[in-house]
Parts: C-alpha cells; structure tokens; sequence
C-alpha cells in the first residue's frame, strides 16, 4: 500500500469514526423509545464487550496479567463507561440528542479542570487556565440558566444537564487516570479497551437485577440503535480510532471531538426533528476555543496538550505496546 492510500484509508477511518461516535446520541435517544437507560447502558456494554473479544481472539492478543492492573482497569471501566453511559442515558430521557452530543465536547475542558487534582504536582499553565476560563464561560453558554428560570421549564432539564458535565468529568478523571496508572503498562488501545468495556459489562450486569427492571419494547429501529451503539460505538470505534492514533498522532486524532458534535445536532436536526437554540452550536464553539487555547492552538498561545478522552469515551494512547 503506497503512503498515499494510506493517507486516504486513515481519513475514511477519520470520517466513519466521526459519524459513528456522532450517532451516538441519535442512537441512544431511539433506544430510550423502547428501553430504560439502565437497559441501553447493559445492552450497549454487552454488544461492544462482545466485539472487542472477537476482535481480541482474532488478532490473537494476551490478556493483561497482574492483579495491579486488573484493579486500575476496574476503576476506568467505571469512570470511562459506567458512570459516563449511565448519565447520558438518564439525560436521555430529557435532553435533545443534538444537545447532549455537545454537552459531550466538554471533555477535555473536564480534563483540564481536574487534571490538578488527579494527576501529582501537575499545575496549570498560563495559558491553559486563560483556555479553561474561556471553555467554562462556553458551559455557560450552552447550559443557558436564563432560559431555565421559566415556570413551562421542565423540572429535568438543568438535573439533565448536570448530568451530561458529570459524565464528561467522568470522562476526563478516567483519561487522566489512565495517564497516571497505565500510560507505560505495555498493553495498546485495544487490550486496554477490552478489558475496560468487558468488566464494565459484568458490572451492570451483576447490578442489573436492581437498575435494569421495567418493561422493554423491542422493534427494528431500537434494535439497530443498540447494536450500532454497541457494536460500533463501543467496538468497533476503538479500533478505527487506534489506526488514527497510529498514523497521525494524539494531537490530529483529538479533532475528532470536534467534529462529532457537528455531526450529532445535524443527525438531530435532520432525523429526530430536533430544534436547535442560538446559544447550543455557539456555547459548543466557545468550548472548542477554550480547547483549543488551553493546547496552545490559538496564535500567540503556547501551552501543553490536556490530555483527555476524545468523544464518547475512546481510550487514549498508551506509549508502549506488548503484543
């Protein structure tokens, strides 16, 4: 295969990826049609658990070993899919799609916020604390508190929300987490996603019989949606999102945060029917800038990069790969 195909192969992995993990919110919000939040989260984990274990078995890769790991691992498979799929499918129920795949752009500015406390002795450059002031000026935005002092609001809508930013700070302890604890574990992206994605199918389904009760209603489209959030969204997505990783970087595979949302509120829009407030794509933009600032990205900024957790909870790179 010559660099040039190469090139394009990677940009047709880039643009799937984007769709994919821009659907997301599309298919959960059909999935709710028919299922509980808890139901979905358990579906989606036991389909992307089942993926990544055929694809392990095929390529022939060795579990991890050592109990160390097993019990990080543990914790990111609560904080980088348990919690986060749980609070966005409670969100779900109350928030447009459209909304919450913006709501889902915010994770890296979680990142940042939480990067003191979790990762010792790291503290905030100049430059990346003008970047998170101007990231959570964008929360504001998008959350817009002076559209939620009418009495027509509905009760859910702000608990919603804070549930999707409790999601992204989820997401953003976990890649910092990883950062800490497995960045020189020797394991790649794929291992450590499996591990990830299958304990956290054994946790909900040994919570299950508390949390997943009430009545399911199964037709074609909800269907589909679960299976292409599972599969896809939480299988197959990691694998194209390590051949980014691979041939272009951490820096050029993060933009994919940026343009999952775009393709979110437009799958919302165009799908569901969805209306989109003034304040959601330019609270979204203010997000991005702060983003952007906070790395260094904007003319006349230098900082360091945040190290984050692209959309809907891909692992990040680890530097040493054991086969």
């Amino acid at each position: 295969m010559s660099p040039s195909d190469n090139t394009r192969g990677t940009v047709a992995v880039f643009v799937a990826l984007s769709l994919v993990w821009g659907a997301s919110f599309l298919f959960m919000k059909v999935g709710l049609e028919g299922l509980s939040p808890a139901q979905l989260v358990l579906g989606r984990l036991t389909l992307g658990a089942a993926a990544l274990v055929a694809i392990m078995v095929a390529t022939r890769r060795r579990w991890p070993r050592g109990r160390a790991i097993w019990m990080h691992m543990l914790v990111v498979s609560l904080a980088l899919a348990v919690i986060p799929y749980s609070l966005f499918a409670w969100a779900g129920q109350y928030l447009p799609s459209s909304l919450s795949s913006i709501y889902n752009a915010t994770t890296p500015i979680m990142t940042l916020l939480l990067m003191p406390l979790v990762l010792a002795g790291q503290r905030l450059t100049r430059t990346q604390i003008v970047g998170l002031g101007v990231g959570l000026g964008g929360v504001v935005v998008l959350g817009a508190p002076w559209r939620l002092v009418g009495v027509d609001q509905a009760p859910e809508l702000l608990p919603a929300q804070l549930a999707c930013l409790g999601a992204t700070a989820s997401y953003g302890f976990a890649g910092l987490y990883l950062r800490r604890f497995l960045s020189d574990s020797g394991y790649d992206t794929i291992t450590l996603s499996t591990v990830q994605i299958g304990l956290a199918a054994i946790i909900v389904w040994l919570l299950a019989p508390f949390t997943a009760r009430g009545e399911v209603s199964l037709d074609v489209p909800v269907l589909l949606a679960v299976a292409g959030l599972g599969v896809l969204g939480t299988g197959v997505a990691y694998i194209w999102y390590n051949r980014i990783l691979r041939d272009w970087g951490p820096a050029r595979a993060s933009t994919v945060t940026y343009l999952s949302p775009v393709v979110g509120v437009v799958l919302g829009v165009v799908v569901l029917g969805e209306s989109v407030h003034w304040n959601q794509p330019l609270g979204g933009l203010i997000v991005v800038i702060g983003v952007l600032a906070s790395q260094g990205r904007v003319p006349g900024m230098r900082g360091r990069s945040v190290v984050g957790v692209p959309a809907d909870g891909a692992l990040p790179a680890v530097s040493k790969t054991r086969e």
